[in-house]
């Protein structure tokens, strides 16, 4: 766990304790982040690190805390137990992990279908399935989706990713109501295209089903949504949600939270 703060840490460093300990010291409040080994995931990490917080890391591969498979039961049990074993608190989940395949409907697999659903849809049911007790110990847990702007609208050729996060804005939807009397809020962060491994990985399929070259798809396909034309960053997604789990975000539940460059504004 990194101590150092940057400006406002003093800040950070408050919200970033739970309540105190029976001999009166400042309890660490503790997060899981699941697909941290890149991207957002690890962009999170790396924030909430920097902010105080006690952070497990979970990804299939890489540097990561805690190696897991969540597209299993088992993978998110384990991944939940491991937090709790490490810092015997969980105040914040982070369910991030997730993947893309692009493809026309009619010849979209149907083993990548269930496993799109299984890892951005049923992993964070699972996630929150097994953390509540603890998040409701907390006294002020967190729990928050990296969905997408593609829970609020579709894109043709991405018919699993679509409909799984349209799924997981409901799922928040209904954990923040079951949450609510035991001060657990629920959000989805739904960004745009964010420069990240999963839409770099894109542009070759994305080329492939327009039939373009790959040198066009990120102006004219990727981008093309956008009101703004440009990729988010990682650390925008990473300061959002710091700010969702700190105590200015506690207003914030049941709700998307929209960075989407403008695309839902046409």
């Amino acid at each position: 766990m990194s101590t150092g703060f940057d400006e406002g840490g003093e800040a950070r460093a408050a919200l970033a304790t739970g309540a105190a300990s029976g001999t009166g010291s400042p309890v660490t409040s503790a997060a899981l982040i699941t697909g941290a080994a890149s991207g957002i995931g690890a962009a999170i990490a790396e924030r909430l690190e920097r902010d105080g917080w006690d952070v497990l890391t979970v990804d299939v591969q890489g540097d990561v805390g805690f190696r897991a498979d969540l597209t299993t039961r088992a993978g998110n049990r384990d991944a939940v137990g491991a937090a709790l074993e490490r810092f015997g608190r969980l105040d914040a989940v982070i369910a991030n992990a997730g993947f893309q395949h692009v493809s026309p409907i009619e010849e979209f697999p149907e083993e990548r279908w269930d496993a799109i659903i299984a890892l951005l849809l049923t992993s964070p049911f699972l996630l929150a399935r097994y953390a509540w007790p603890h998040l409701r110990a907390s006294g002020a847990g967190r729990f928050v989706a990296i969905a997408s702007v593609h829970g609020l609208v579709a894109s043709p050729y991405k018919a699993a990713y679509v409909s799984a996060k349209h799924g997981v804005l409901g799922l928040v939807k209904t954990l923040a109501l079951e949450g609510a009397e035991h001060g657990i809020s629920a959000t989805a962060v739904c960004p745009a295209y964010v420069r990240t491994p999963l839409v770099e990985a894109q542009i070759a399929d994305q080329a492939r089903a327009h039939g373009m070259p790959e040198d066009r798809v990120l102006e004219e396909v990727i981008l093309a949504p956008h009101a703004v034309k440009r990729l988010i960053e990682p650390a925008e997604v990473a300061a959002t949600v710091a700010f969702l789990l700190g105590p200015e975000g506690r207003a914030f539940t049941g709700s998307p939270v929209i960075m989407d460059q403008g695309w839902t504004a046409r």
